[in-house]
């Protein structure tokens, strides 16, 4: 099982909707078994995922199994939650759910003040932050675990990076999100260097290593590759190119992608293509899919397709299976 987190502290850059439709091409036309969670406390992965049927059912209940409901019994000083929630299954995407939660969004205070004696050694502290560690093999029986975030660089997101076996960067084609790669080497690099000075404090302490459900503790997170969205192309000579006013920020992306991410969090073997690919707009598809919840490239007639959409529909599907299949060399091939 190897467990993949969508990561970008910038908003607007299309995690949910590029998280949704890969995990769904790995699920439906790869023929793994795939599981979402949801840790985004806007629970956009699970409104995209659910119908509004089942949307409406599941937080009406007085007792909704969701994501926050592993923080119960943290929150209370009792340790992790005994049973694993019920994945939900959905209806077209052909991956499992563990639905979000607005209630997430409490727990930030709990994990930055754990972290605080997590990173000092303390039991109680290494617990909740390797929380999302035993989330994730609660469901080992799953081929890959995806995990949706919302745009931080709060405790929710840290939590789940540090309990990640890899993390992917999607990026629109603008300054900002140059900008905000930086700030993920950044935080990453002091993350990792406070967590591993903690565990070994405990291990001084302790006189053994901190484990998570009989596996050692560790930082275990590791670049996997990232995507390009969001641009207008223009075709020449039948290839598509990017218009002049995002190609020149595209042409910027690689060498800092290598620089702050690829040589500070990669133990990748050589020859690795850490650009998955590259997603342009693809117009009224998107918000067609997400109304009638379904991958885009399994969008037909009955959805609304009509006319140039087919072919939209068709680009959508060569897009996601390349990158799927990088994604995939990827994470197998590491040493």
């Amino acid at each position: 099982m190897k467990s993949i987190t969508i990561f970008n502290n910038k908003g607007g850059v299309g995690k949910t909707t590029f998280l949704c439709n890969l995990a769904s091409y790995i699920g439906l036309k790869m023929r793994k078994r795939v599981l979402v969670i949801d840790a985004d406390p806007q629970c956009n992965a699970t409104i995209y995922l659910l119908p509004e049927s089942l949307i409406n059912q599941l937080y009406d209940s007085n007792t909704r199994e969701t994501i926050d409901s592993f923080f119960d019994t943290l929150r209370r000083g009792k340790g992790y939650r005994i049973n694993p929630v019920p994945a939900k299954e959905t209806k077209r995407f052909g991956v499992d759910l563990i639905p979000g939660d607005p209630k997430l969004a409490l727990s930030e205070d709990l994990l930055a003040s754990d972290w605080i004696d997590g990173i000092s050694g303390v039991p109680r502290g290494l617990q909740t932050t390797f929380v999302f560690k035993d989330i994730i093999l609660r469901y080992s029986n799953y081929d890959y675990i995806f995990i949706d975030v919302g745009p931080s660089l709060g405790g929710i997101n840290r939590a789940v990076l540090i309990g990640s076996d890899y993390f992917i960067v999607p990026m629109s084609s603008d300054i900002f999100s140059l900008m905000a790669i930086k700030n993920i080497s950044q935080s990453l690099l002091k993350w990792k260097r406070d967590l591993q000075k903690g565990l070994a404090d405990y291990e001084t302490e302790e006189g053994n290593s901190y484990d998570i459900s009989g596996h050692v503790a560790k930082w275990r997170l590791n670049f996997a590759g990232y995507v390009t969205q969001q641009y207008t192309a223009k075709t020449t000579q039948g290839e598509r190119h990017p218009v002049k006013a995002y190609e020149k920020i595209l042409r910027r992306v690689p060498r800092l992608i290598k620089e702050e991410l690829i040589n500070k969090f990669s133990k990748l073997p050589s020859g690795i293509t850490y650009k998955l690919g590259e997603i342009p707009n693809l117009h009224s598809i998107v918000p067609m899919s997400q109304t009638v919840n379904a991958p885009i490239f399994e969008l037909k007639a009955k959805d609304g397709v009509v006319g140039s959409h087919f072919a939209k529909v068709k680009e959508a599907e060569e897009i996601y299976s390349q990158i799927a299949a990088t994604l995939l060399n990827n994470v197998e091939a590491r040493n």
